[in-house]
């Protein structure tokens, strides 16, 4: 062997089997003790401590070795300050060097998945299997779903990786796909992907039994999600407790998630018993490595669990800490949760009239809070008082739109508020208001990011294709444009395209409808004959009778059936009947009344009898009273007749 510690270092390196990286470090130490300005061996070092996992001692070695050295290892270090969780240093260490090597953007790739910017890490890693993939093209479309899913689990909309199912054959991409469509609500098909990954895992030559044990749990856990989805949680929870204790690197994070889900789906219990073991689950989520949206599920579920154990005041407490320190108006979804369970905690134990009173006066307080103007809201629509909670809600609106301040307006026509007043609107038959308010939130995007107003878009051009004016023809094609450049050539934004353009500017059209899948393609599998022999399907009405139809022979016989008067009892056939039978007793002419007071009533009330005179008195302030005028005295009676003396 050499007795230069270089020559040593370069023998070891050319080793093609050489796997022990702790005598490589060593190795690069004799190096460095030998000649300090050996940079070669520097850069053998920081490799060596990457591949040992000492990110910390790498980032040391980097910084410490000067320019040139920071020179070479710009991937060393960006990957180091991946590892380390510096996300903020390594993207900007990779905006400032640049995005040419295609090692760099693949480290680029991670830290913008790391840092939940999904769409950024899809957009890369499209890019990268677009450009020579080589022999990463099976890794690519793994993490491009990956990416994919992740998007759509934070309400991102984000167009899938088109895989045909045969191609299916790796089940990391089963299991991404799966998680997709679970995002996307399609329980059916996420359930049929995540049986597959378990066969292709259970199957896989490539991993060792303790590996295919922690992939499986992986699996199985997001399977009990699935099941808890669908409303079968005895179903879940039997797999929660198949699932083994966990292992590995990422195995914090998965106990802390699976045991949340568990907790979820137990029976209610004692409050305080619980609301001890969610203090438990945070103490252990603080030291584990969530994504956001994960630990703000935690949060806002201790938050849950603290109200139902009474700790009214310090829930109220906690989340006024976070709306102090938040920017109001805000669209963020966990400020706004954060102000609806602050709203529960000021009005737990009230009724509802009680609460709306409650709530509105917060309202008065914190007149730009969006949580507290939506449960105030939801407490009208509960109280059947559609039109005020309408009402509520547009006055709301129309103060934001009046501010100057550009956050006020982008939360003004955040998704959720436009969707919940359009939905106000129809509720109250208020269509063409619901309208303009869409064509108001489209014109207003038009000009801004929309990887989070996606749906907005495709609803309103949905809505302003409807409609037979040129302008919101227009509004519509441009709505779906957008749509088109941001979500990767979607399928639905192309077709919007078309029947948007189809009228007014054919040109346009082809070079969409050229993208679209065949007519023939999409109607294969429809019955056209059945289709004609089964009719036409009529909604039936929400006020139909609840009682069982008759049948036809009923009807029929009812039909025949001749309506009877009721005879009288002495009814003789052939004599003629009275007149007056159907009358009143009192109104027929051979009624005579019984008693004095009768026989009175009875003669004041026919013809010749006596006409009562009336007088009408005036009254103080305008106004009468009609009075029975006092008869006139006799003639007999004028004479007084004199008494004895």
């Amino acid at each position: 062997m050499s007795s230069d510690p270089r020559n040593a270092l370069s023998a070891l390196l050319r080793a093609a089997d050489i796997e022990d990286h702790e005598q490589i470090l060593n190795a690069a130490n004799a190096a460095l003790k030998a000649d300090r300005t050996d940079h070669d061996a520097e850069h053998t070092k920081v490799v060596a401590l990457l591949k040992l996992d000492r990110f910390d001692d790498a980032l040391r070695m980097i910084s410490g070795g000067g320019i040139k050295l920071q020179a070479v290892c710009i991937l060393e270090q960006a990957y180091a300050l991946y590892k380390t969780g510096k996300l903020t240093e390594a993207s900007d260490l990779l905006e400032t060097r640049g995005l040419e090597k295609r090692s760099l953007r693949h480290v680029a790739a991670q830290v913008a998945y790391r840092a939940e910017k999904f769409h950024n890490a899809e957009s890369i890693y499209r890019h990268l299997l677009d450009t020579e993939p080589k022999n990463e093209e099976s890794d690519l479309k793994i993490n491009i779903t990956a990416a994919v899913a992740q998007s759509q689990w934070t309400d991102i909309p984000s167009s899938s990786l088109a895989v045909a199912p045969e191609t299916l054959d790796t089940f990391e991409l089963c299991y991404n796909m799966a998680c997709g469509e679970l995002a996307r609500g399609n329980t059916s098909v996420a359930l049929t992907l995540l049986q597959r990954a378990a066969m292709l895992c259970d199957n896989s030559d490539e991993l060792s039994d303790e590996d295919k044990k922690i992939e499986l749990r992986s699996i199985r856990a997001q399977q009990a999600y699935l099941f808890a989805k669908i409303g079968k949680p005895s179903s879940a929870l039997e797999v929660y407790e198949m699932l083994g204790p966990p292992t590995g690197k990422d195995g914090r994070d998965f106990a802390v998630i699976t045991q949340n889900n568990h907790f979820a789906l137990e029976e209610a219990g004692n409050p305080f018993v619980r609301q001890r073991k969610a203090e438990s689950l945070m103490a252990s989520a603080a030291q584990s490595d969530l994504f956001s949206y994960q630990s703000n599920i935690l949060k806002r579920n201790n938050l849950v669990i603290d109200l139902g154990a009474f700790k009214t005041k310090g829930v109220a407490e906690r989340t006024e800490k976070t709306l102090t320190q938040a920017k109001l108006p805000s669209a963020n979804p966990q400020i706004n949760i954060s102000s609806v369970i602050n709203a529960a905690a000021h009005t737990q134990g009230l009724d509802s009239k009680e609460a709306l009173r409650k709530l509105q006066a917060l309202a008065a307080k914190r007149p730009s809070d969006v949580g507290i103007v939506l449960a105030v809201v939801q407490l009208q629509i509960r109280e059947q008082q559609g039109g005020a909670a309408l009402t509520t809600l547009t006055s709301f609106l129309s103060r934001l739109e009046n501010s100057e301040d550009a956050n006020d307006i982008d939360t003004r026509y955040s998704p959720g508020i436009v969707a919940l007043t359009v939905s106000l609107m129809r509720s109250q038959r208020r269509e063409s208001s619901a309208k303009a308010e869409l064509v108001k939130a489209a014109k207003w995007w038009q000009n801004r990011p929309t990887h989070s107003v996606g749906s907005l878009l495709l609803e309103a051009g949905i809505e302003l294709m409807r409609s037979s004016n040129t302008d919101d023809l227009k509004l519509a094609g441009a709505s779906f444009d957008k749509l088109f450049r941001e979500a990767q050539e979607s399928d639905i934004a192309a077709a919007g395209l078309v029947a948007a353009f189809a009228a007014s500017e054919a040109n346009k059209v082809k070079q969409y409808s050229d993208k679209l899948p065949p007519v023939h393609d999409l109607i294969s599998g429809i019955d056209v004959d059945a289709l004609f022999d089964a009719g036409v399907a009529v909604a039936r009405s929400n006020t139909a009778s609840k009682k069982r139809p008759a049948s036809d022979e009923a009807n029929a016989e009812k039909a025949t059936k001749r309506r009877r008067r009721k005879l009288p009892k002495n009814y003789v056939e052939g004599k003629t009947a009275d007149p007056e039978r159907w009358l009143p007793l009192r109104d027929r002419s051979s009624y005579r009344p019984k008693g004095k007071k009768g026989k009175k009533r009875a003669g004041e009330a026919t013809q010749g009898g006596i006409v009562k005179e009336e007088e009408t008195l005036g009254l103080v302030g305008g106004g009468g009273v009609k009075v029975e005028k006092a008869p006139a005295p006799s003639s007999n009676n004028k004479k007084k007749k004199k008494g004895k003396k």
